[in-house]
């Protein structure tokens, strides 16, 4: 049990370390603060909710990969490398589509409600 907690805790400790040095991350978590406002404004149904949550944990998650690609790329490879430009540029392209999706799901879900 123990080690389930500790396992946790380095979790969280990743999320939290995320959100203080990524720039990017502190903007999602911006976008989802209006989001949540603006749902809650225009009275979501349950199911536009978990189709938000959805869209929202893609890009969290997508965002968290991408800073532990960038950082474990800094690693093995800390000088320029043409390689290991492409894969951090593919795993930047993963955030854009994460994010791209949700914009999209947003755009169903809120333009009807406030037009």
């Amino acid at each position: 049990m123990r080690r389930l907690i500790k396992s946790f805790g380095y979790a969280v400790s990743g999320i939290i370390y995320t959100a203080k040095t990524q720039m990017n991350f502190k903007i999602h978590l911006s976008a989802i603060l209006a989001v949540g406002l603006t749902g809650y404004y225009v009275k979501l149904s349950a199911a536009e909710w978990a189709s938000i949550i959805m869209a929202i944990g893609l890009v969290l998650v997508a965002e968290l990969l991408n800073t532990a690609v960038e950082l474990l790329v800094d690693l093995v490879s800390p000088g320029f490398n043409a390689q290991a430009g492409k894969v951090k540029d593919i795993a930047a392209g993963a955030v854009l589509v994460a994010a791209g999706i949700s914009v999209v799901v947003g755009a169903i879900i809120f333009i009807p409600k406030l037009i």
